[in-house]
């Protein structure tokens, strides 16, 4: 078994040893404001879902990249050492123009706009990528195997890649001096995250600075930039954060008949649709609290949340061929239930006492069905409906759960 484990999920402790090295040096250097307690769960609920989910289709693209390789190659391309150099040129020249399509057509700013929902700027914010953003970036990748790269060296060459690109994700690193003009840095990713209007759609480079210089795109950073988006989401909404973009896109759709301007609104630029929309849908979906000088008392509660998550997330990446499908889809539902739960316990919804019995749920019907037990079932939810009438168990986790102290 050991000589098949997923040596890629040592990356998800790796991740979290960084990040309390950033915050420790953050909280040394008396800048623990560039963290945020419930934009920083946020963030990394969003990351675990990525990774969950991205389980289920990274094998399924490598087979594609093979297929679109064997069937289709234009070049034979061997693999000798100038050719890594070739490669990683070519990789961040895909990924500047997927990079910029995700910023200029609103069907693909849909899936992106989630990586740049955060106003803080730290290593968590990284982890801000949804299954959807990394469907679209996987078929961009198709065009590099196209080329004639061998799968295995693309595969290789995406993992390097992507854990540059983590590191550009702070405000401890300012000016690198002379590698400002060969690399994106942390300040030159910093206003590709600004709100900035001087900084809005600029830096799209994720390892090279010079695809910005020949493009149009590049912008120094020269003010502190301002991050996240010019009109913020006001939710930490699990659900909320993931999809009201779409939202938007449906309800603008919904207002012009001709199928015409309709795909101009799915495959349009994002800053012509309609701004007045998102408050709309806001007063509509969310719920809004008279005050925001509180905060969640019962962190230590949503920090076991997320620990579970993240272990959870470690075994299954690690072990995955060897897991059945009840197994993964049950750990898939728990976690996704779990990061939802999340959302709603800072926005402190009032609907996740029934989420936690949702949750609970799960774990039964899993354990009855992995034990052959499924008619015991029936038998627990009259128990639960019992106890709660007779202890009232919704009105206790609402007085000592669902609570906000002052700030």
């Amino acid at each position: 078994m050991i000589s098949h484990f997923n040596y890629l999920a040592f990356a998800i402790p790796a991740f979290f040893v960084f990040l309390f090295l950033e915050y420790g040096i953050a909280v040394k250097l008396k800048k623990a404001h560039l963290f945020k307690y419930e934009s920083s769960i946020s963030n990394l609920s969003i990351g675990i879902a990525e990774r969950l989910l991205n389980l289920f289709i990274s094998a399924s693209f490598y087979s594609l990249f093979f297929w679109i390789y064997t069937n289709y190659a234009l070049f034979s391309i061997p693999n000798v050492w100038w050719v890594w150099v070739l490669l990683i040129l070519v990789t961040d020249l895909v990924w500047y123009w997927y990079h910029r399509l995700g910023h200029e057509v609103n069907i693909l700013w849909a899936a992106h706009i989630v990586h740049h929902q955060s106003e803080e700027f730290n290593f968590t914010v990284s982890a801000r990528i949804t299954v959807f953003q990394a469907l679209i970036r996987n078929l961009f990748w198709c065009v590099i195997p196209l080329l004639g790269f061998h799968p295995t060296m693309v595969i290789a060459i995406l993992v390097v890649h992507g854990a540059y690109s983590f590191f550009t994700h702070t405000q401890l690193i300012r000016n690198l001096g002379w590698l400002e003009y060969i690399l994106v840095t942390p300040s030159i990713h910093g206003v590709h995250h600004a709100s900035d209007e001087k900084y809005l759609d600029k830096n799209y480079g994720d390892v090279f600075v010079f695809w910005d210089k020949i493009f149009g795109t590049f912008q120094r950073e020269e003010e502190p930039p301002k991050y996240g988006l010019t009109h913020p989401v006001k939710s930490y909404s699990f659900l909320w954060q993931h999809f009201h973009y779409y939202l938007e896109i449906l309800a603008a759709c919904k207002k012009v008949p001709e199928v015409k301007t309709k795909l101009k609104i799915i495959f349009g630029h994002p800053s012509r649709l309609d701004q007045e929309i998102r408050p709309m849908l806001e007063k509509r979906y969310l719920q809004h609290k008279a005050s925001s000088s509180y905060r969640f008392k019962f962190r230590g509660y949503l920090n076991i949340q997320i620990i579970v998550s993240v272990i959870l997330l470690t075994f299954i990446t690690g072990l995955y061929p060897y897991f059945e499908t009840v197994d993964k889809l049950f750990i898939v539902m728990f976690v996704l239930l779990t990061l939802i739960n999340c959302g709603a316990l800072m926005e402190q919804r009032k609907w996740i006492y029934y989420l936690e019995y949702t949750r609970l749920l799960t774990v039964f019907i899993y354990v009855f069905w992995k034990s052959d037990h499924m008619e015991l079932l029936l038998p627990l939810v009259v128990l639960l409906f019992i106890a709660e009438q007779l202890f009232r168990i919704s009105h206790l986790y609402r007085h000592y759960v669902l609570r906000y102290d002052k700030v």
